[in-house]
């Protein structure tokens, strides 16, 4: 599923990036830590969609939300647990 069909809160693993084979915005994507297996939450949803990646959120639009594949899970990047 894509990030728009996401729930709130619920972490989930980026199992790929398809942007149709656009550089830049996979570039852009991969500077905020999103990559496949990396652990990202749906904090909110409005316009766009408050996104949690690593330490950080971010604003995102439904059209690059929807360029990211995700599965139910935990990735990378969940520290749940870690001392």
């Amino acid at each position: 599923m894509n990030l728009n069909e996401a729930e709130l809160g619920i972490d989930y693993v980026i199992t790929s990036i398809d942007t149709g084979g656009d550089e830049e915005i996979e570039s852009f994507l991969f500077s905020l830590g999103c990559y496949s297996g990396e652990c990202i939450t749906v904090v909110d949803k409005k316009k766009n969609l408050v996104v949690s990646i690593k330490d950080a959120r971010y604003n995102i639009d439904p059209y690059l939300a929807a360029s990211i594949q995700v599965e139910a899970g935990t990735g990378t990047g969940d520290m749940q647990g870690a001392v």
